[in-house]
């Protein structure tokens, strides 16, 4: 029986699986939410969330003797459960697979309550006396993104990989109680069927799956037929069945194999080798596939649930290009993405459903915003602590004495087409940059695109950029219908046609990567190959700094919208620390460090030339 004391502190986690994490509720408010890759600067790291605990309760002047209960976010027996009946029911195909994850679960999985008890003990000394809970994987999910949302009730959508037996969900939610209504098992998944054709395409599963949704618009959708003839078919009421005939993910260490190979009639693409047409077109078709399956899913939730608002979590929640389509097919007047919405945020999820569901606590929605605090959920580290570090290194700085002159020199910098490493305020929860930990630039730049890509982020010419844009003035740019706002960059609109330039002939007659120079729009940088943009519009009660800073840009360029990318290179974490920070900077071509009020520029640093970018990106493994 869960205690219904005062004072509760709950304490989340997210583990043993990928981007482990830990979310630290107080009274029912979020504190503080990190997740663990940003603190060993290992990319999706996996491990028990040693550090994000510690940040979690630092954040709110903890020991882990005032923590009442830490909730594992997942049901480890039942997912063991799962692991083991599909190795019986594809035996003996899929004894090397089994063979191969055992050991783990024998020595760790299995036994996650001593594993968590033993990770609190590394945290600190003060012993954990409160009550242990596990959540289900989704039952997390389906937390996350109803318990902070602005609506009084709605409709929830849960869609990823697979977590014990669940893979989709539609769950209702009123008040402070969320009712599962149905769900999908596996391993029958849309999330898995996603990361299939990931690896097909050379990508990396749990990583590269964002690379696919942005190489789509390169390609033409010729293979969809071929998909849902053979892999998928989706009825109406956007359930569905895989064939696994073709996918290998249930009993090999492969997402596809030679059958699926012959099918589409080419190899799998090796890592790192040319993208050719063909995989450009096999992308396009599978995303048009998922945003498929993911509307018929909408609408289906919408009926069951008879809501006219819908929460969305879970990986494939983080398919923006599709959040934008069930946004725009109507069956829902507004949407709301949990910004974490991968595992990481099932940490969150995790503490929110103890909280309310669990203690039966009420839960009072803010209608015109969230309770999530922007995201910016992570460490801060005040002007002090900054200048300590960069008099450390023997950084050479300008101060700016308030936000409005630092904000003034700043846009004042982009305009000139300077890339600027901006980091600022609590670090983000979630696989977004929101404008705390972010690179940005001028999104009227023609040239911007490729060189932020290949010089700085060292990664692949094809990738999009997003676009910040200030929330009153998005309706200009991009096709968001009146009250529609995008804080977390989790929905795709179309760019108005006033803003659109060149020719659409061009575009269309240009094919695959050369599509990227041909002029589109006045906001070139920001604007996809089809037309499209990942938005995040920017608020001043969100993040005031940041809405100021793209304020006084629009205020000497007339454009209210940059470039907001992560402030990292290709395959390395989001940034967390100023060490993080000043040394990404250093190591790559960024023109300027902005750190607090402190502003580096690179030609003025004592130790700025040569950039030698080896060393700097050995230290992480290819996306």
């Amino acid at each position: 029986m869960l205690s219904n004391s005062e004072n509760v502190n709950i304490l989340g986690i997210s583990a043993f699986y990928h981007d482990s994490a830990a979310a630290l509720l107080s009274e029912g408010q979020i504190v503080a939410a990190a997740q663990e890759e940003r603190f060993s600067r290992r990319k999706h790291d996996e491990s028990f969330p040693v550090h994000s605990v510690r940040y979690c309760l630092s954040a709110a002047d903890l020991d882990l003797s005032k923590v009442d209960y830490v909730v594992f976010y997942e049901k480890p027996l039942l997912k063991f459960e799962r692991l083991l009946e599909t190795y019986l029911a594809y035996a003996p195909r899929g004894f090397f697979s089994f063979r191969k994850a055992m050991p783990l679960w024998l020595r760790q999985k299995l036994f996650a309550r001593r594993e968590i008890l033993n990770g609190l003990r590394e945290v600190e000394r003060a012993s954990f006396n409160g009550h242990l809970v596990f959540t289900g994987h989704h039952e997390s999910h389906a937390a996350s993104a109803f318990f902070p949302s602005p609506f009084e009730e709605a409709a929830i959508l849960t869609v990823d990989g697979v977590g014990e037996w669940t893979t989709t969900s539609i769950w209702e939610g009123a008040g402070n109680q969320i009712r599962l209504l149905s769900e999908l098992r596996f391993p029958h998944s849309l999330g898995l069927l996603y990361s299939a054709f990931t690896y097909y395409c050379g990508f990396r599963v749990n990583s590269g799956e964002y690379k696919l949704m942005g190489l789509a618009p390169y390609g033409e959708p010729k293979y969809t037929n071929l998909i849902e003839e053979h892999l998928i078919r989706i009825r109406d009421d956007g359930s569905f069945w895989l064939n696994d005939r073709y996918l290998t993910y249930s009993h090999t260490l492969r997402m596809t194999g030679r059958k699926f190979e012959l099918l589409f009639g080419h190899p799998r693409r090796l890592p790192e080798s040319p993208l050719t047409q063909f995989y450009m077109d096999v992308a396009a078709s599978i995303q048009k596939v998922t945003e498929k399956a993911m509307i018929q899913m909408a609408r289906h939730a919408s009926r069951v649930a008879g809501k006219k608002n819908l929460c969305l979590a879970g990986g494939v929640a983080l398919n923006c290009v599709a959040n934008g389509k069930i946004l725009s097919d109507g069956a829902f007047d507004r949407i709301w993405i949990q910004p974490a919405a991968g595992d990481a945020g099932g940490a969150l999820g995790a503490a929110l459903f103890v909280w309310h569901q669990l203690l039966e606590k009420p839960r009072q929605p803010n209608r015109t915003s969230d309770s999530q605090k922007g995201s910016l959920l992570g460490p801060r580290f005040d002007d002090q602590q900054l200048r300590e570090f960069l008099d450390r290194v023997g950084a050479v700085y300008e101060i700016y004495s308030d936000d409005v002159q630092l904000c003034d020199a700043v846009a004042s910098l982009m305009a000139e087409e300077k890339v600027i490493g901006w980091f600022q305020t609590a670090m983000e929860f979630g696989p977004r940059a929101l404008g705390a930990r972010s690179i940005i630039g001028d999104a009227r730049s023609t040239s911007m695109q490729r060189e932020m890509n290949l010089k700085i982020k060292f990664r692949e010419s094809f990738r999009p950029f997003a676009p910040s844009v200030l929330a009153e003035h998005a309706h200009e740019y991009f096709e968001l219908a009146p009250g529609v706002d995008s804080p977390y960059m989790l929905i795709v609109a179309p760019v108005k046609d006033s803003v659109r330039r060149g020719e659409k002939a061009e575009l269309d007659a240009a094919k695959g990567i050369d599509k990227l120079p041909v002029p589109r729009s006045l906001i070139q940088a920001v604007t996809h190959v089809d037309y499209s943009a990942r938005v995040q519009t920017v608020d001043p009660q969100r993040n005031p700094l940041y809405h100021r800073l793209l304020t006084a840009f629009r205020g000497k360029t007339g454009c209210g919208v940059i470039i907001n990318t992560s402030f990292n290179v290709r395959g390395e974490p989001i940034v967390c620390t100023p060490e993080d920070a000043h040394r990404c900077f250093m190591a790559t071509n960024l023109d300027v460090l902005v750190m607090g009020h402190y502003v580096l520029q690179k030609e003025k640093q004592p130790n700025a030339a040569p950039i030698d970018v080896t060393k700097h990106l050995a230290q992480f493994s290819l996306d």
